[in-house]
Formats: structure tokens, C-alpha cells, sequence
């Protein structure tokens, strides 16, 4: 399959499976990033948070689940994509994102925001997170051996 930029050259897609995953967890993290601007604006706490509440503040949750999410996603993204510049299977890849995006989604609705930090979502989402980054890591390294 090939798509056509600027003057119509045909480009191989290269890594459509990693970029149709890319669109998902772009609007999620949109979605934590506003509820941490409205907490901010609820809260009139403009700059940092409120962490002397600790997980009383809903600032500070919010916060939270955006920073866990952007510490993860990318790192994830970032090998699921070298595997499939490297020859991976894109259902493998496909199975795996979409696995990680809704452990990221259960670690943040059903772990640090429904319960206030302490949901057994969390939980499932940190180690389902751990189980998806490990096996692209190591599926990455399965396809790049040779080398």
C-alpha cells in the first residue's frame, strides 16, 4: 500500500499500524491534558498543584494520570514503531497498542480518578502496561537478532 504526498510521489506506508494508534492516544491525552487545565481553573491553582492534599486534591490526581500517561505512551509508541519498521507483524503490533491504550485508559479512569489514586485499575493498568512494553521490547529484539 503506498500514499501520495506533495506532488503525488507514492511512499510506501511504513507504519500504518503504529499510526493508526497514534490518533487514539493523541485524543486521549488531549482529553487528560483539559482535565487538568479545568481542575486548574476549578481550583484557581495556576502553577504546580496542591500535592500537600496528596490524593484529596482532584488537581493533583488529574495531574497525575496525564503525567503517567506521557511517561509511558511514548516509550511504547516509540518501540512499537521500530518493530514494525523492522518487519513486525502488524496484527501483533495492532493487538499490542490497542491493549496499551485501554491499560493506560483502565490505570487513569479506574485506578486514579474513579477512586482517588487507589482503584484496582490502576494496578491492572501499571502492570498491563510493563507486560506491553516488555513484549514489544522483546519482540523487537527477536527481529532485529541477526543483526
Amino acid at each position: 500500500m503506498a500514499t501520495k504526498i506533495g506532488l503525488g510521489v507514492p511512499l510506501p506506508m511504513l507504519a500504518p499500524a503504529t499510526a493508526t494508534w497514534a490518533a487514539p492516544f493523541a485524543a486521549y491525552y488531549v482529553f487528560l491534558q483539559n482535565r487538568v487545565v479545568y481542575q486548574r481553573l476549578s481550583n484557581k491553582c495556576y502553577l504546580g498543584d496542591n500535592s500537600e492534599k496528596g490524593n484529596k486534591d482532584p488537581l493533583y490526581i488529574c495531574n497525575r494520570a496525564q503525567l503517567n500517561f506521557i511517561e509511558n505512551v511514548p516509550l511504547a509508541l516509540i518501540v512499537a514503531f521500530l518493530a514494525e519498521l523492522n518487519g513486525a507483524n502488524r496484527k501483533y503490533i495492532n493487538w499490542g497498542l490497542g491493549a496499551l491504550f485501554a491499560f493506560r485508559v483502565s490505570h487513569a479512569e479506574l485506578g486514579m480518578v474513579m477512586a482517588k489514586g487507589f482503584g484496582y485499575g490502576r494496578a491492572v493498568g501499571y502492570y498491563g502496561t510493563e507486560v506491553v512494553v516488555a513484549g514489544f521490547a522483546g519482540y523487537l529484539a527477536y527481529l532485529v537478532k541477526g543483526y
